[in-house]
């Protein structure tokens, strides 16, 4: 996939759902509009407050036991670091921070959480795991900052290291979509020829809302993600997928460009 400037990217005539938060989706949307492109939101994950924060708030009053912070997401930071400004103030300089990537750090940065460590080139628990910091983990205490439910991997492997690890789990996701028959009434009207797709949680939903991958329409467009994993089950199930080459709303921009060259060439 060619890495053109975001200017050179053509989009004429490509109709785009986006799956995102909506408020997640607003950069891209721009972007696909100014590329020529339609992009239509049906977030299949929305993230709601905690009915009941007493447990969180009791985690960040013993953040001063723990030797690492990790935050999982952008979510994790906006909902966790906002609260603990308020509650204790800043956490202990003894505390050092890991996030999954780069949006996140920024994030944690931009509000006075520094230095945080983040891995390179792929942005995962895998490439977390992987840094030269989390291999001598014995007797280190983690505290992994996310959402209700989610990946065990980390903290898994970390335990296997010899750590203790506890989870600050600070908001929900929740899927606000009763079904994808709106997906599948804009792909009749011929208003719908790629899904972007940047969680797995999100693509279980799609595929759980789509008899498992089988409803005709999903079998008739692309399916774009930002990371392999997601891009698994998908697969598996012989739907048409392509894999952004990095994180982030330009990779997913380029992405989109293969799918309306393809279009075109059919065409």
């Amino acid at each position: 996939m060619a890495d053109l400037p975001l200017s050179s990217v053509a989009l004429t005539g490509l109709s785009v759902a986006i799956t995102r938060p909506l408020d997640q989706a607003t950069r891209l949307s721009r972007l696909i509009v100014e590329a020529g492109g339609t992009p239509y939101g049906f977030p299949l994950i929305e993230i709601a407050p905690l009915a009941d924060y007493s447990a969180f708030d009791a985690q960040l009053h013993e953040l001063g036991k723990y030797d690492w912070t990790i935050f999982i997401s952008s979510n994790a930071v906006q909902n966790a670091i906002p609260r603990m400004l308020n509650l204790i103030g800043q956490p202990p300089a003894t505390l050092r921070h890991a996030a999954i990537g780069p949006v996140t750090a920024a994030e944690l940065t931009s509000l006075g959480i520094v230095p945080v460590l983040t891995p390179q080139g792929r942005y995962d628990s895998e490439s977390l795991l992987a840094l030269p910091e989390m291999q001598q983990v014995k007797g280190q205490r983690f505290l992994i900052f996310r959402g209700v439910g989610g990946r065990e991997l980390l903290a898994e492997s970390l335990r296997a290291r010899g750590a203790t690890v506890d989870f600050a789990e600070c908001y929900r996701r929740i899927n606000p979509q009763a079904s994808a028959e709106p997906l599948e009434q804009r792909w009749q009207q011929q208003q719908l020829d790629a899904v972007v797709v940047t969680s797995s949680e999100a693509m279980r939903h799609l595929l759980n809302m789509t008899n498992n991958g089988q409803h005709a329409w999903i079998r008739d467009v692309t399916l774009c993600v930002n990371h392999a994993r997601i891009a698994e089950l998908p697969i598996e199930l012989g739907l048409h997928v392509i894999v952004a080459e990095a994180p982030g709303d330009d990779a997913m921009l380029q992405c989109l460009n293969t799918v309306a060259l393809l279009k075109q060439q059919r065409h």
